[in-house]
């Protein structure tokens, strides 16, 4: 029997010329744009770590349930940055499938990562400061400020192989999210297919750049001991470079050498 030819969803080459083509149109956006996308990005993924934050604290459920149930809360942050529309520098690591088709030049490559970044970092700050005069870690008589400490002390003590081996393996997930994201049809079906391999991150310890310019920060206001800020600056940089690893190499490259070279 043939496979159906009605599927309510593109298909795997089709994908690939969708997110070639979301490539071109990103690299050639006007500075203000691309800086004001990347900090609606930044705010966003903020959004989905606190919402993590709130659901694990206190949860009572077990290490694993408790872990996919905050992953997909998390997944709050990819969903509004994808449907809402927005520019997130994890997630753009995908435009190397337009550079290495010689679509775009590297120096539109670069300079869509950097404006997206700063962004992104500007965002997610923002939103740390916002959340810190809030209140809202005070929730549940001071339970929430403490999960935002044990996360961003858990973070800085990691060693510099394993963030850097935990943030490939982070956006090799978030990028195939948003390529997913390209085979939708609908806003359901969008939100369908970035849900599981965003909580599958998330659960699974990863790390997130953009992430981490929210929960560092956040876990400094909330009384964290992060004097040492060269501590935090190499966190965020060995992260950002495996997860440029992660989703520009291991999949934006392979699917270009599958679906792209010819």
């Amino acid at each position: 029997m043939g496979a159906p030819d009605n599927i309510d969803a593109y298909a795997p080459r089709e994908i690939a010329k969708r997110v070639e083509a979301a490539g071109i149109a990103k690299a050639n956006l006007p500075t203000l744009q691309t800086l004001m996308l990347g900090l609606l990005a930044g705010a966003f993924i903020a959004f989905g770590a606190i919402l993590y934050t709130v659901v694990v604290t206190n949860s009572g459920l077990g290490f694993g349930p408790e872990r996919l149930l905050g992953g997909v809360a998390f997944s709050l942050g990819l969903i509004l940055v994808l449907v809402g529309g927005a520019e997130l520098f994890t997630g753009n690591n995908l435009i190397v499938f337009a550079w290495v088709d010689k679509k775009i030049p590297l120096k539109a490559l670069l300079r869509n990562w950097g404006l997206v970044y700063v962004g992104n970092l500007l965002g997610a700050l923002a939103t740390a400061v916002a959340i810190h005069l809030s209140g809202i870690t005070a929730m549940a008589d001071g339970a929430v400020q403490e999960t935002l400490l044990r996360i961003a002390d858990g973070k800085l003590s990691l060693s510099v192989d394993k963030a850097f081996i935990r943030a490939i393996l982070c956006n090799v997930l978030v990028c195939l999210a948003v390529w997913l994201n390209f085979s939708a049809r609908s806003v359901a079906g969008k939100v369908l297919v970035i849900v599981f391999p965003i909580a599958g991150f998330v659960a699974l310890g990863f790390e997130h750049s953009i992430a981490n310019m929210f929960f560092l920060p956040a876990g400094w206001l909330a009384g964290s001991d992060l004097a040492d800020v060269s501590g935090v600056v190499l966190n965020i940089f060995v992260v950002t470079l495996g997860n440029i690893i992660g989703g520009g190499a291991l999949v934006a490259w392979v699917y270009w050498i599958v679906y792209g070279r010819n």
